[in-house]
């Protein structure tokens, strides 16, 4: 599989300011349009430089020495592999998107089998996925419309028991915003303490007006509602690779391979 033109950072630095901003910084394309007086601080509390996106972008790039392999798959938890590495998992709604944004951020390793489902509800598994010496990432099944029936007790496990655990992405859809579903998963992150950061998929389908109202509403509700959730949420595009480099940035960071000086 051939690796996608704006996959790689320095295809996105070829391109004009105001279409590589958006690219690599999605918030800062919608910050234009807001309001006078409205508080942008979240939108800028993880701004990394061109040397730390740059650094991410190795983690993400396979090289003789640098293996990014699919580990295994697990239904429990006793067939996950041991807890060596810091570790990132990523949870949604059933047809969120999340193994389509699994698979643009391994798009720079396109031998990386990332199975993407045609039909919501399909992974019934946590898959792992081994970056190196550096991280392991684990995509987790789908919750909500046709999601397995163990799946709360397959995933509360998980929360609950994976000391190596730095931080659960939390998918949402960008053009529907939160969901019934969407709040479960919430009400259940911050019962554990788990640290989460919420992402919205599928910014290409969503009109400006539209992203711009689901980006204030669910940031104004992660201030008033969460302790757990990072106030700055990631906006991504599987499509166009909009905030792909920026989230696997913040992955790097959380997982302890960026220095304090290269995230800030």
């Amino acid at each position: 599989r051939a690796v996608p033109a704006l996959s790689a950072l320095s295809r996105v630095l070829r391109l004009e300011q105001s279409r590589r901003t958006a690219l690599m910084f999605p918030l800062q394309r919608l910050e234009r349009h807001l309001a006078p007086g409205t508080d942008t601080a979240p939108f800028h509390l993880f701004e990394p430089g061109l040397a730390a996106l740059q650094r991410a972008e190795a983690l993400f790039t396979p090289g003789r020495a640098h293996a990014i392999d699919y580990v295994s798959s697990a239904v429990r938890m006793d067939h996950a592999p041991p807890p060596a590495l810091p570790e990132v998992c990523f949870i949604g709604r059933s047809n969120v998107g999340k193994s389509s944004l699994i698979r643009a951020l391994f798009s720079l390793a396109p031998e990386v089998e990332v199975r993407v489902s045609k039909t919501p509800g399909h992974t019934k598994k946590m898959n792992f996925f081994k970056v190196g010496k550096y991280f392991i990432l684990v995509d987790m099944p789908g919750y909500g419309y046709r999601a397995p029936q163990d799946f709360v007790e397959m995933v509360e496990a998980y929360l609950q028991e994976r000391r190596n655990l730095k931080r659960t992405f939390l998918l949402v859809d960008g053009v529907v915003g939160l969901q019934k579903t969407d709040h479960i998963a919430i009400e259940m992150l911050e019962e554990f303490g788990i640290p989460y950061v919420m992402v919205l998929t599928k910014i290409d389908r969503a009109g400006r007006g539209l992203l711009l109202k689901n980006v204030l509403g669910i940031q104004e509700f992660v201030k008033e509602n969460t302790q757990g959730c990072f106030p700055q949420l990631f906006l991504v595009s599987s499509v166009e690779f909009s905030g792909i480099h920026l989230l696997r940035c913040f992955v790097a960071h959380v997982t302890g391979n960026l220095s304090a000086v290269e995230a800030s």
